[in-house]
Protein backbone atom coordinates (compact mmCIF):
# COMPACT_ATOMS: atom_id res chain seq x y z
CA UNK A 1 0.00 0.00 0.00
CA UNK A 2 1.42 3.26 -0.84
CA UNK A 3 0.46 6.47 1.79
CA UNK A 4 0.39 10.06 0.06
CA UNK A 5 -1.87 11.48 2.34
CA UNK A 6 -2.86 12.39 6.02
CA UNK A 7 -5.96 10.77 6.05
CA UNK A 8 -4.87 7.35 4.76
CA UNK A 9 -1.65 7.47 7.00
CA UNK A 10 -3.94 8.35 10.49
CA UNK A 11 -6.17 5.40 9.51
CA UNK A 12 -3.18 2.79 8.64
CA UNK A 13 -1.69 3.81 12.42
CA UNK A 14 -4.93 3.15 13.86
CA UNK A 15 -5.07 -0.45 12.42
CA UNK A 16 -1.34 -0.62 13.38
CA UNK A 17 -1.87 -0.28 17.23
CA UNK A 18 -4.00 -3.51 17.07
CA UNK A 19 -1.09 -5.55 15.59
CA UNK A 20 1.41 -7.34 17.77
CA UNK A 21 4.77 -5.91 15.62
CA UNK A 22 5.47 -3.01 13.32
CA UNK A 23 8.42 -3.27 11.36
CA UNK A 24 10.28 -0.04 10.33
CA UNK A 25 12.88 1.27 7.89
CA UNK A 26 13.76 4.79 5.78
CA UNK A 27 15.13 6.01 3.30
CA UNK A 28 16.64 8.91 3.59
CA UNK A 29 19.44 11.34 1.81
CA UNK A 30 21.81 13.27 3.93
CA UNK A 31 24.96 13.94 1.12
CA UNK A 32 23.97 18.10 0.74
CA UNK A 33 22.66 18.39 4.43
CA UNK A 34 23.83 18.44 8.03
CA UNK A 35 20.09 16.68 8.87
CA UNK A 36 19.16 13.76 6.97
CA UNK A 37 16.28 14.10 4.57
CA UNK A 38 13.53 11.87 5.23
CA UNK A 39 12.34 10.57 1.50
CA UNK A 40 10.72 7.44 2.80
CA UNK A 41 9.34 5.65 5.79
CA UNK A 42 8.40 1.91 5.35
CA UNK A 43 5.98 -0.02 7.81
CA UNK A 44 4.66 -3.39 8.51
CA UNK A 45 2.25 -4.88 10.63
CA UNK A 46 1.04 -8.31 11.16
CA UNK A 47 -0.71 -8.28 7.81
CA UNK A 48 -0.19 -5.09 5.98
CA UNK A 49 2.75 -3.41 4.28
CA UNK A 50 2.47 0.49 3.70
CA UNK A 51 4.67 2.45 1.87
CA UNK A 52 4.36 5.87 3.29
CA UNK A 53 5.71 9.26 1.40
CA UNK A 54 6.58 11.84 3.97
CA UNK A 55 6.28 14.84 1.00
CA UNK A 56 2.74 13.93 0.99
CA UNK A 57 2.07 14.44 4.21
CA UNK A 58 1.17 17.06 7.13
CA UNK A 59 2.08 15.55 10.17
CA UNK A 60 4.10 12.56 10.73
CA UNK A 61 3.29 12.91 14.20
CA UNK A 62 0.55 10.56 13.57
CA UNK A 63 3.15 7.87 13.62
CA UNK A 64 3.34 8.68 17.88
CA UNK A 65 0.92 6.92 19.01
CA UNK A 66 1.67 3.16 18.26
CA UNK A 67 5.71 4.57 19.02
CA UNK A 68 4.85 4.76 22.06
CA UNK A 69 2.31 1.31 22.53
CA UNK A 70 3.86 -0.72 24.82
CA UNK A 71 2.13 -3.44 23.04
CA UNK A 72 3.45 -3.61 19.96
CA UNK A 73 6.89 -4.40 19.16
CA UNK A 74 8.66 -2.45 17.17
CA UNK A 75 11.29 -3.67 14.76
CA UNK A 76 14.47 -2.32 13.27
CA UNK A 77 17.78 -3.44 11.59
CA UNK A 78 20.73 -1.78 11.79
CA UNK A 79 18.31 1.08 13.39
CA UNK A 80 20.43 3.20 14.94
CA UNK A 81 20.35 6.16 11.84
CA UNK A 82 16.48 5.51 11.64
CA UNK A 83 15.63 6.18 15.09
CA UNK A 84 17.73 9.61 14.36
CA UNK A 85 15.93 10.23 11.88
CA UNK A 86 12.43 9.27 13.77
CA UNK A 87 13.26 11.46 16.61
CA UNK A 88 13.92 14.58 14.40
CA UNK A 89 11.11 14.20 12.46
CA UNK A 90 8.07 12.98 15.25
CA UNK A 91 9.21 13.93 18.21
CA UNK A 92 9.55 10.42 19.95
CA UNK A 93 11.78 6.86 20.28
CA UNK A 94 9.87 3.97 19.65
CA UNK A 95 9.64 1.21 22.65
CA UNK A 96 9.55 -1.38 23.20
CA UNK A 97 12.02 -2.26 20.57
CA UNK A 98 14.08 -4.85 18.34
CA UNK A 99 17.09 -5.02 16.65
CA UNK A 100 17.31 -7.65 14.52
CA UNK A 101 21.32 -6.77 13.67
CA UNK A 102 22.11 -6.58 16.89
CA UNK A 103 20.16 -9.55 17.89
CA UNK A 104 21.95 -11.27 15.63
CA UNK A 105 25.50 -10.97 16.90
CA UNK A 106 24.23 -13.46 19.27
CA UNK A 107 23.51 -15.97 17.67
CA UNK A 108 26.55 -16.49 16.20
CA UNK A 109 26.30 -14.04 13.38
CA UNK A 110 28.65 -11.34 12.15
CA UNK A 111 28.66 -8.36 14.60
CA UNK A 112 27.62 -6.20 11.41
CA UNK A 113 25.46 -8.20 9.33
CA UNK A 114 23.67 -6.88 6.65
CA UNK A 115 19.87 -6.94 6.06
CA UNK A 116 19.86 -9.17 2.83
CA UNK A 117 22.17 -11.36 4.50
CA UNK A 118 20.35 -11.68 7.76
CA UNK A 119 16.99 -12.97 5.03
CA UNK A 120 19.24 -14.77 3.54
CA UNK A 121 20.26 -16.90 6.26
CA UNK A 122 16.80 -17.00 8.61
CA UNK A 123 14.47 -17.02 5.78
CA UNK A 124 16.22 -18.74 2.62
CA UNK A 125 15.22 -15.40 0.75
CA UNK A 126 17.46 -13.43 -1.28
CA UNK A 127 16.83 -9.94 -2.35
CA UNK A 128 17.17 -7.67 -4.92
CA UNK A 129 19.08 -4.95 -3.93
CA UNK A 130 19.29 -2.94 -7.18
CA UNK A 131 17.63 0.14 -6.05
CA UNK A 132 20.35 0.26 -3.18
CA UNK A 133 21.60 4.15 -4.02
CA UNK A 134 18.81 5.41 -5.58
CA UNK A 135 17.76 9.29 -5.46
CA UNK A 136 14.46 8.54 -3.01
CA UNK A 137 14.21 12.11 -3.16
CA UNK A 138 12.84 11.77 -6.91
CA UNK A 139 8.75 11.40 -7.60
CA UNK A 140 7.03 9.51 -9.23
CA UNK A 141 8.98 6.54 -7.44
CA UNK A 142 9.23 3.19 -9.82
CA UNK A 143 7.57 -0.15 -9.09
CA UNK A 144 11.10 -1.56 -8.58
CA UNK A 145 12.04 1.41 -6.26
CA UNK A 146 9.11 0.41 -4.15
CA UNK A 147 9.17 -3.20 -4.52
CA UNK A 148 12.67 -2.33 -2.76
CA UNK A 149 11.41 -0.25 0.00
CA UNK A 150 8.92 -3.19 1.21
CA UNK A 151 11.66 -5.71 1.42
CA UNK A 152 13.31 -3.60 3.70
CA UNK A 153 10.42 -4.32 6.13
CA UNK A 154 8.50 -7.43 4.60
CA UNK A 155 11.24 -10.47 6.26
CA UNK A 156 11.49 -8.22 9.59
CA UNK A 157 8.57 -9.80 11.36
CA UNK A 158 9.41 -13.41 10.65
CA UNK A 159 12.50 -12.54 11.50
CA UNK A 160 11.97 -11.45 14.79
CA UNK A 161 9.78 -14.80 15.46
CA UNK A 162 12.47 -16.82 14.76
CA UNK A 163 15.53 -15.24 15.87
CA UNK A 164 13.12 -14.23 19.49
CA UNK A 165 12.53 -18.20 19.56
CA UNK A 166 16.28 -19.07 19.54
CA UNK A 167 17.12 -16.39 22.21
CA UNK A 168 14.50 -17.76 24.52
CA UNK A 169 15.60 -21.44 23.89
CA UNK A 170 19.61 -20.24 24.89
CA UNK A 171 18.48 -18.03 27.72
CA UNK A 172 19.70 -14.95 26.02
CA UNK A 173 16.77 -12.89 25.40
CA UNK A 174 17.20 -10.64 28.49
CA UNK A 175 20.70 -10.02 27.32
CA UNK A 176 19.55 -7.94 24.95
CA UNK A 177 17.67 -5.36 27.36
CA UNK A 178 20.07 -3.07 27.84
CA UNK A 179 20.88 -2.71 23.96
CA UNK A 180 17.40 -2.01 23.27
CA UNK A 181 16.65 0.44 26.57
CA UNK A 182 20.12 2.24 25.09
CA UNK A 183 18.30 3.01 21.24
CA UNK A 184 15.14 3.63 23.15
CA UNK A 185 17.48 6.42 25.00
CA UNK A 186 16.78 10.07 23.35
CA UNK A 187 20.13 11.26 25.53
CA UNK A 188 21.88 8.17 22.90
CA UNK A 189 21.27 10.83 19.90
CA UNK A 190 22.01 14.30 21.55
CA UNK A 191 24.61 16.05 19.45
CA UNK A 192 26.99 17.34 21.67
CA UNK A 193 29.27 19.75 19.66
CA UNK A 194 31.79 20.18 22.36
CA UNK A 195 33.45 16.36 22.25
CA UNK A 196 33.17 16.34 18.03
CA UNK A 197 36.72 17.29 18.18
CA UNK A 198 37.59 14.08 19.06
CA UNK A 199 36.50 12.42 16.18
CA UNK A 200 38.43 14.57 13.82
CA UNK A 201 41.07 12.38 11.71
CA UNK A 202 44.28 12.39 13.08
CA UNK A 203 43.21 14.52 16.24
CA UNK A 204 46.25 12.13 17.77
CA UNK A 205 48.69 14.47 16.25
CA UNK A 206 47.69 17.32 18.40
CA UNK A 207 49.56 18.47 21.60
CA UNK A 208 46.99 18.67 24.58
CA UNK A 209 47.36 22.94 23.71
CA UNK A 210 46.43 22.36 20.50
CA UNK A 211 43.66 20.05 20.98
CA UNK A 212 41.85 22.66 22.89
CA UNK A 213 42.32 24.57 20.08
CA UNK A 214 41.02 21.78 17.69
CA UNK A 215 37.71 21.77 20.42
CA UNK A 216 36.90 25.66 19.74
CA UNK A 217 37.07 25.14 16.36
CA UNK A 218 35.16 22.06 15.98
CA UNK A 219 32.25 23.02 17.86
CA UNK A 220 32.36 26.24 15.93
CA UNK A 221 31.73 24.32 12.59
CA UNK A 222 29.27 21.57 14.30
CA UNK A 223 27.06 24.86 14.70
CA UNK A 224 27.87 26.46 11.61
CA UNK A 225 27.32 23.36 9.74
CA UNK A 226 23.52 23.18 11.60
CA UNK A 227 22.52 26.71 10.91
CA UNK A 228 23.39 26.31 7.04
CA UNK A 229 22.23 22.35 7.08
CA UNK A 230 24.84 21.47 5.17
CA UNK A 231 27.48 18.57 5.63
CA UNK A 232 30.64 19.18 7.59
CA UNK A 233 33.33 19.44 5.54
CA UNK A 234 31.38 21.69 3.48
CA UNK A 235 32.16 24.25 6.02
CA UNK A 236 35.93 23.05 6.57
CA UNK A 237 37.34 19.64 6.82
CA UNK A 238 38.24 17.48 9.56
CA UNK A 239 42.36 17.53 7.76
CA UNK A 240 42.15 21.77 7.49
CA UNK A 241 41.11 22.06 11.71
CA UNK A 242 43.49 19.74 12.34
CA UNK A 243 46.05 21.45 10.19
CA UNK A 244 45.45 24.84 11.35
CA UNK A 245 45.66 24.33 14.96
CA UNK A 246 48.93 22.52 14.57
CA UNK A 247 50.18 25.67 12.53
CA UNK A 248 48.28 27.22 15.68
CA UNK A 249 47.49 29.77 13.01
CA UNK A 250 46.89 33.38 14.64
CA UNK A 251 46.28 35.60 11.79
CA UNK A 252 43.92 35.01 8.83
CA UNK A 253 46.92 35.30 7.10
CA UNK A 254 48.62 32.05 8.64
CA UNK A 255 45.11 29.98 8.71
CA UNK A 256 44.56 30.87 5.02
CA UNK A 257 48.15 28.97 4.70
CA UNK A 258 46.09 25.81 5.12
CA UNK A 259 45.16 24.21 1.65
CA UNK A 260 41.79 25.00 0.30
CA UNK A 261 40.75 27.27 3.61
CA UNK A 262 40.39 30.43 1.91
CA UNK A 263 37.95 28.91 -0.10
CA UNK A 264 35.81 27.77 2.47
CA UNK A 265 35.99 30.35 4.69
CA UNK A 266 34.46 34.24 4.35
CA UNK A 267 36.87 37.02 6.16
CA UNK A 268 34.42 37.17 8.71
CA UNK A 269 34.18 33.37 9.77
CA UNK A 270 38.28 33.32 9.21
CA UNK A 271 38.23 36.05 11.72
CA UNK A 272 35.55 34.27 14.42
CA UNK A 273 38.27 30.78 13.86
CA UNK A 274 41.21 32.46 14.55
CA UNK A 275 40.06 34.13 17.14
CA UNK A 276 39.03 31.09 18.46
CA UNK A 277 42.21 29.47 18.27
CA UNK A 278 44.13 32.16 19.99
CA UNK A 279 42.07 32.26 23.02
CA UNK A 280 42.49 28.38 23.23
CA UNK A 281 45.94 28.45 23.18
CA UNK A 282 46.19 31.29 25.33
CA UNK A 283 44.15 29.58 27.81
CA UNK A 284 45.68 27.68 30.76
CA UNK A 285 46.82 24.19 30.92
CA UNK A 286 44.24 22.93 33.68
CA UNK A 287 41.81 23.82 30.36
CA UNK A 288 42.83 21.83 27.47
CA UNK A 289 41.22 18.38 27.40
CA UNK A 290 43.39 14.99 28.05
CA UNK A 291 43.65 12.62 24.13
CA UNK A 292 41.64 9.83 24.27
CA UNK A 293 44.60 7.59 23.34
CA UNK A 294 46.08 6.31 26.22
CA UNK A 295 49.85 8.39 26.13
CA UNK A 296 53.85 7.13 25.59
CA UNK A 297 53.83 6.94 29.36
CA UNK A 298 51.16 4.53 29.77
CA UNK A 299 52.32 1.36 30.01
CA UNK A 300 52.83 -1.03 26.83
CA UNK A 301 50.11 -4.24 27.17
CA UNK A 302 50.95 -6.17 23.94
CA UNK A 303 51.35 -9.33 26.06
CA UNK A 304 48.48 -8.93 27.56
CA UNK A 305 46.21 -7.97 24.95
CA UNK A 306 47.11 -11.40 23.01
CA UNK A 307 45.94 -13.10 26.23
CA UNK A 308 43.46 -11.77 26.47
CA UNK A 309 42.16 -11.79 23.04
CA UNK A 310 42.66 -15.57 23.29
CA UNK A 311 40.81 -16.11 26.16
CA UNK A 312 38.06 -13.81 24.36
CA UNK A 313 38.06 -15.81 21.44
CA UNK A 314 37.37 -18.92 22.86
CA UNK A 315 34.55 -17.97 25.08
CA UNK A 316 32.68 -16.41 22.01
CA UNK A 317 33.33 -19.78 19.87
CA UNK A 318 32.01 -21.67 22.78
CA UNK A 319 29.02 -19.43 23.04
CA UNK A 320 28.36 -18.79 19.59
CA UNK A 321 28.92 -14.85 19.94
CA UNK A 322 30.57 -12.55 17.43
CA UNK A 323 34.03 -11.63 19.12
CA UNK A 324 33.59 -8.00 18.52
CA UNK A 325 30.37 -8.43 19.87
CA UNK A 326 31.55 -9.68 22.99
CA UNK A 327 34.94 -7.72 23.76
CA UNK A 328 35.91 -4.80 21.34
CA UNK A 329 39.75 -4.01 20.95
CA UNK A 330 38.89 -0.80 22.95
CA UNK A 331 37.25 -1.98 25.90
CA UNK A 332 39.98 -4.70 26.11
CA UNK A 333 42.94 -2.29 25.70
CA UNK A 334 41.01 0.10 28.86
CA UNK A 335 41.07 -3.41 30.87
CA UNK A 336 44.69 -4.38 30.65
CA UNK A 337 45.97 -0.84 31.31
CA UNK A 338 44.04 -1.46 34.56
CA UNK A 339 40.14 1.15 34.22
CA UNK A 340 37.58 -0.65 35.50
CA UNK A 341 34.50 2.30 35.06
CA UNK A 342 31.94 2.96 31.93
CA UNK A 343 33.31 -0.64 29.72
CA UNK A 344 30.74 -2.90 28.23
CA UNK A 345 32.94 -6.01 28.74
CA UNK A 346 32.70 -5.62 32.69
CA UNK A 347 28.62 -5.29 32.34
CA UNK A 348 25.75 -7.74 32.17
CA UNK A 349 26.08 -10.66 29.85
CA UNK A 350 29.88 -9.64 28.96
CA UNK A 351 31.12 -9.64 32.23
CA UNK A 352 29.38 -13.16 33.09
CA UNK A 353 30.52 -14.75 30.31
CA UNK A 354 34.24 -13.74 30.26
CA UNK A 355 34.77 -10.54 32.04
CA UNK A 356 35.11 -12.24 35.45
CA UNK A 357 38.01 -14.43 33.73
CA UNK A 358 39.43 -11.29 31.99
CA UNK A 359 39.74 -9.75 35.54
CA UNK A 360 41.24 -12.55 37.24
CA UNK A 361 43.75 -13.69 34.35
CA UNK A 362 45.42 -10.04 34.64
CA UNK A 363 45.24 -10.58 38.40
CA UNK A 364 47.71 -14.38 37.51
CA UNK A 365 44.61 -16.20 38.89
CA UNK A 366 44.07 -17.65 35.53
CA UNK A 367 46.67 -19.70 33.63
CA UNK A 368 46.07 -20.64 29.61
CA UNK A 369 47.91 -23.53 27.92
CA UNK A 370 47.95 -25.48 24.80
CA UNK A 371 46.77 -29.39 24.97
CA UNK A 372 46.90 -31.08 21.39
CA UNK A 373 45.42 -27.94 19.37
CA UNK A 374 43.12 -26.75 21.95
CA UNK A 375 43.71 -23.31 24.55
CA UNK A 376 43.10 -24.83 28.19
CA UNK A 377 42.12 -22.19 30.71
CA UNK A 378 43.28 -23.15 34.57
CA UNK A 379 42.17 -21.54 37.90
CA UNK A 380 45.82 -20.81 39.81
CA UNK A 381 46.10 -21.06 43.28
Amino acid sequence: MYIANQEQFVAFVQRAMHSNVLAIDTEFMREKTYYAKLCLIQLATDDEVAIVDPFALDDLGALAPVLQNEQVMKLFHAGRQDLEIILREVGVLPKPLFDTQVAAALLGHTQQIGYAALVHAECGVTLKKIDSFTDWSRRPLSESQLEYAADDVVYLPRMYERMRGQLMKLNRLSWLDPDFEELSNPAKYAINERERYRRLKRVSQLSRRQLAAAREVASWRELEAQRRDVPRKWVMTDEQIVEACKREARSIDELFMVRGMSERLSTRDARAVVSLITSALDAPPDTWPEPDRCGKNEPNVDAQLDLMCALVRLRAKENGVAFPTLASHDDLARVARGYREDIDLLKGWRRALVGEELLALLEGKLSLSLDGMQLRVERRD
